[in-house]
């Protein structure tokens, strides 16, 4: 969506109804009734005839509106871009930041896999971008159908910790396998076997930092964040490969 897309009131009104976060930044919501001004994605849910739009904020704020504290319109929001693409494994949803990947998530049903995204992101700008992302969905689509390594820019957030752990996870071969406990000695935190499963099972990249090469210490497969299925899968086409190599 553009900007050029919320030119009329009613266009802006139905952006309101939706929660678009695709028009964030291109108005601003006025409720008279409250005295604030919010985004459209704002949970607020004011009646029509108290609303008004603005341009600007500072168009919001002349008129003597305050910001809403809730959504903070005026708080700096990154764009994240994004799209879905189809794998071997379901869909794929790939979002990512200037700097580079910022979420890849797997699933059946593309409105749940967008949820996902919002609930992850609640105070950035989310924008559409199939035709953008050509390559990024293309180069995801190899890493998960065909085990091709990726040389994508990441940008994935987490804390100290978890970064260790992606990192680790990252020089795990394809075909092999490696134990929470395994991981957690090679970040130099042998103790951290717990944190080093949530640390798993909060990547926010999927397939690309390979969490699933992560087994229990039986062997077993343990969970997955997509479902042990696809873990499953992975990793049977992956040993596969590794022998016929």
């Amino acid at each position: 969506m553009t900007a050029t897309q919320y030119l009329t009131d009613d266009a802006r009104w139905e952006a309101l109804r939706r929660r678009d976060r695709a028009a964030e930044g291109a108005f601003f919501i006025a409720v008279r009734t409250t005295g604030v001004y919010c985004l459209a994605s704002c949970a607020g849910r004011p009646l029509r005839k108290n609303v008004e739009f603005h341009d600007t904020r500072a168009s919001a704020r002349a008129a003597g509106f305050r910001p809403c504290l809730r959504c903070k319109p005026d708080q700096p929001r990154e764009t994240l871009r994004w799209a879905t693409t189809p794998t071997s494994l379901g869909l794929a949803l790939v979002a990512r930041a200037e700097a580079g990947l910022r979420l890849v998530i797997l699933g059946d049903d593309r409105e749940t896999l967008v949820r996902d995204l919002e609930r992850r992101f609640r105070s950035a700008r989310l924008e559409e971008d199939a035709e953008g992302l050509a390559a990024d969905l293309v180069a995801v689509g190899r890493t998960i159908d065909a085990g091709a390594p990726s040389d994508l820019p990441l940008d994935a957030r987490g804390t100290p910790l978890q970064q260790a752990v992606w990192a680790a996870l990252r020089q795990i071969p394809a075909g092999r396998t490696a134990s929470y406990a395994d991981i957690a000695r090679a970040i130099g935190r042998p103790t951290a076997f717990r944190a080093v499963a949530q640390a798993c099972g909060a990547n926010p990249l999927a397939v690309i930092t390979p969490c699933h090469r992560v087994v229990r210490a039986d062997g077993g497969l343990s969970g997955y964040r997509w479902g042990v299925e696809r873990k499953q899968a992975l990793l049977v086409r992956e040993s596969a490969a590794k022998e016929a190599a």
